[in-house]
């Protein structure tokens, strides 16, 4: 059974620059929706992501689009070359995007987050207006009926 919450703390205690997004965000916000993985964009470069790689030790990381699956195991130069990194872990699933479609790269993206502590896992997170606008730009049919509930709980916060 996924432990997101553990993923999420493990990565905020490695110290690795990340803001969730996707299904776990929304979440987050209040929407009903389950998510199979945890969804997050990440700084990309080879220093953040050996930070990643030390915050997943001993849960078997693999990058689950690879057949036969290969262990995330990799050194500064190719860690420097990654776009996005698609794991499996003993926790769950993890994506790890270096931009965020509607939004932009890292840096983008954290300005448009706000602090959230989910169950002892304080992160940053997409602002809800954010997340709106990633789910929408996806235009996927889970995504934009994502964007119907997050706009309602949106409307309910502004009552």
């Amino acid at each position: 059974m996924p432990d997101f919450v553990g993923l999420l703390r493990r990565l905020t205690e490695a110290g690795v620059e990340f803001v969730l997004v996707g299904g776990l965000a929304a979440a987050a916000h209040g929407s009903s929706l389950i998510t199979q993985d945890v969804d997050v964009c990440i700084r990309l470069g080879a220093e953040n992501l050996n930070r990643l790689q030390h915050a997943l030790r001993g849960l078997d990381p693999t990058h689950r689009m690879a057949q036969p699956p290969i262990p995330f195991q990799h050194d500064a130069k190719v860690l420097g070359s990654f776009r996005n990194v698609y794991l499996r872990t003993r926790l769950g699933q993890l994506d790890c995007l270096g931009e965020i479609l509607g939004i932009g790269d890292f840096s983008a993206v954290i300005e448009r987050s706000v602090e959230i502590d989910l169950n002892g896992a304080v992160c940053r997170v997409l602002s809800l207006d954010a997340l709106i606008a990633a789910k929408s730009a996806m235009k996927r049919d889970r995504d934009l009926l994502a964007v119907e509930q997050l706009r309602k709980l949106k409307s309910l916060r502004e009552g």
